[in-house]
C-alpha cells in the first residue's frame, strides 16, 4: 500500500493562543474577510489512494519494490519472509569492503593472497561462480571488487574476507555488525558468498534496505555495478544482471538450488529511481521477465507531483493599521507526493489565517497555514508566512481609516 510522504505539520496552537480564537473562529474569519479565497484555492489534485489488489501480480514468491527518494513501498509480496540469500549475500560483503575503503583501513591497490580454502571452496573445482583466482597468487582489492560484482566470484569473497578480517568466520561477524548498523532486522550472515547455510537468511525488505545503503553511501563505487564485463587472468566474464541495458544500472543476481533465482536491482528514469528485490523464481528466464515487469511497473505506473512549491504565493490576508491593505502569503515548504499515474482523487486545499493582522508585519512572519483535505480528513498542513513586510501606517491615517470605516458602517445601517 502506498503511503503519503510525511511532512512537518505546523500546528495552529501558537496562533490560536496569540489571537484567543479557535480554529473554527479562524476559519470563519477567513471566510468573512476573503469570501472568494477558499473557492479560488480549492482544486482537484492528487491523493494517494490504496492500490487495487490486482494492480500488479508476479510469479515470484517474494518481492519488494520501493521508490528510492521517498522510501515508499510500491509493491510487496512476502517481503518479510526469511529466505536463503544465495549470491545476494555478496552485497553485504561489498558493503563491508566499501566501508573499509572509506575508513582507510584498506586501499584499492592492496593485494591479498589466494588461500587454499578460497581456491578449493570458491575456485573452478567448486562448481560455483568463480573469478578463477590461481592458488597462492596475489590479487588487488580493486580486482576483487569487480570479481565479486561482475563475475560473482565465490573465491573473490573468501580472499577479501580473509584479507580484511583474517578468516571467513571473523568476516561474517563484521557482516552482521554492519547489518545491524544499517538496520537490517531480519538477516543473519555466516559467510561472504551466500552458499547454503541453514543459519544464513535475509528478507526482501532487508535486501532493498541494503541496496539503498550501497547506492546512497558509495556513489563512487556504485557505477561498477553497471559495468558489462570484467577480464581477469585472461578470462572475460559478462555481468549477470539481466536488467542491464534495459533500464537498470545495478546491483546483483543470486542463485542456488535452495534459494531459486533472485535479483536485487535498481533503475532510474526521468529523475526517479526505484529499487527492487525478488527471489525464489524457478529459472533465469523467469527472473529476467518478472524483475523487468516489476521495474517497469514502478517506473511507468507512478509519478511524483508537487502540490505546492516552497515560497509559492497562495493568497493574501487583510492588514489592520498597515501601510498596505493586505499582505501576501507564501508556503514555508514544498509538498511533494508519489502517486499512481492516472489514479487521481479530489483533494481540496484551504487557506486558514488570522486576518486581519495588525501591522507591523515582518517578512517571514507566520500568519497561518494551508490545509490539504479529502472530505473531512486532513491529509497535510503546510505553514504559511508573510511574503513581504508591511509597515505600520501613520497616526493620522489610522484616524482617517477609523472615520471612514465608521461612516461606511453608518451608511450601511441607514435605510
Amino acid at each position: 500500500m502506498i503511503e503519503v510522504a510525511e511532512r512537518p505539520v505546523s500546528k495552529p496552537s501558537a496562533l490560536a493562543i496569540a489571537t484567543g480564537r479557535t480554529r473554527s473562529e479562524q476559519i470563519a474569519s477567513c471566510a468573512r474577510f476573503l469570501p472568494t479565497l477558499v473557492a479560488l484555492f480549492t482544486f482537484a489534485f492528487v491523493l494517494v489512494p490504496p492500490l487495487p489488489a490486482s494492480a500488479f501480480e508476479t510469479t515470484a514468491p517474494t518481492a519488494l519494490l520501493v521508490d528510492f527518494s521517498t522510501d515508499r513501498v510500491l509493491y510487496e509480496k512476502n517481503a518479510d519472509e526469511k529466505i536463503a540469500p544465495a549470491s545476494l549475500a555478496k552485497l553485504m560483503t561489498l558493503a563491508v569492503i566499501f566501508d573499509a575503503l572509506r575508513e582507510g583501513t584498506v586501499q584499492r591497490d592492496d593485494r591479498f593472497t589466494v588461500s587454499e580454502k578460497a581456491w578449493r571452496e570458491g575456485g573452478a573445482e567448486s562448481g560455483g561462480s568463480t573469478m578463477f583466482l590461481p592458488l597462492n597468487s596475489e590479487v588487488s582489492v580493486d580486482d576483487l571488487i569487480r570479481g565479486i560484482i561482475i563475475q560473482s566470484g565465490n573465491d573473490a569473497t573468501i580472499v577479501a574476507a580473509e584479507g580484511l578480517a583474517g578468516s571467513v568466520a571473523a568476516f561474517a561477524e563484521w557482516m552482521n555488525a554492519k547489518a545491524k548498523e544499517i538496520g537490517l532486522t531480519n538477516s543473519h550472515f555466516t559467510n561472504p558468498h551466500g552458499l547454503p547455510d541453514p543459519e544464513q537468511y535475509v528478507t526482501a525488505r532487508d535486501l532493498v534496505r541494503l541496496a539503498d545503503y550501497l547506492i546512497r553511501e558509495f556513489p563512487d563505487e556504485y557505477p561498477i555495478f553497471a559495468e558489462e564485463s570484467f577480464t581477469f587472468n585472461g578470462i572475460k566474464q559478462q555481468n549477470r544482471n539481466p536488467l542491464l541495458g534495459v533500464g537498470a544500472d545495478g546491483l546483483k543476481t543470486g542463485h542456488t538450488t535452495a534459494a531459486g533465482f533472485g535479483l536485487v536491482a535498481s533503475a532510474e528514469r526521468d529523475g526517479r529511481r526505484v529499487v527492487l528485490a525478488m527471489s525464489g523464481m524457478q529459472s533465469a528466464d523467469e527472473r529476467a521477465r518478472e524483475t523487468r515487469r516489476l521495474m517497469e511497473y514502478g517506473l511507468q505506473d507512478f509519478e511524483e507531483v508537487v502540490l505546492i512549491e516552497a515560497g509559492e504565493r497562495v493568497g493574501e490576508v487583510p492588514v489592520r493599521d498597515g501601510d498596505a491593505d493586505t499582505v501576501p502569503l507564501a508556503a514555508d515548504s514544498e509538498l511533494r507526493l508519489l502517486v499512481p499515474r492516472g489514479s487521481l482523487a479530489d483533494v481540496t486545499r484551504t487557506i486558514l489565517d488570522n486576518g486581519p493582522v495588525a501591522a507591523p508585519i515582518t517578512k517571514g512572519q507566520r500568519l497561518g497555514w494551508i490545509r490539504f483535505s479529502r472530505g473531512d480528513e486532513t491529509v497535510h498542513e503546510v505553514p504559511l508566512h508573510a511574503a513581504e513586510p508591511v509597515g505600520r501606517t501613520s497616526f493620522l491615517r489610522r484616524i482617517g481609516q477609523t472615520i471612514a470605516n465608521h461612516l461606511t458602517w453608518r451608511s450601511a445601517k441607514e435605510p
